[in-house]
């Protein structure tokens, strides 16, 4: 069973998915993996991942005060899916590990 990352990016200011919001994540400053949302605001981003600490990180397509977010997380779970999204709206933004 493989560790994995996926994320759900919503806009609340818009009351939507955030389409087209780039996603990138690091284990120290390698890029492990990169994608962009679907419609729905969903990317699976990662499959196959040791456990260990990166860098989730977020590039909102639409303007706003965040023009990035950057969350570091903890794998320390083999074999599960670490699912992180994020809400974002025009001036503040939240994110949990969700299931």
């Amino acid at each position: 069973m493989s560790t994995s990352v996926s994320t759900h990016v919503l806009d609340t200011g818009r009351g939507e998915p955030a389409r087209g919001v780039l996603v990138e994540l690091f284990q120290g400053d390698e890029l492990v993996a990169t994608g962009v949302t679907d419609a729905d605001g969903r990317l699976r981003l990662a499959e196959d991942l040791e456990p260990a600490t990166y860098r989730l990180v977020f590039h909102p397509a639409s303007p706003a005060f965040f023009s990035r977010v950057e969350l570091e997380i903890s794998l320390d779970e083999a074999g599960k899916n670490f699912h992180v999204p994020l809400l974002v709206s025009p001036f503040s933004c939240t994110s949990y590990r969700g299931s």
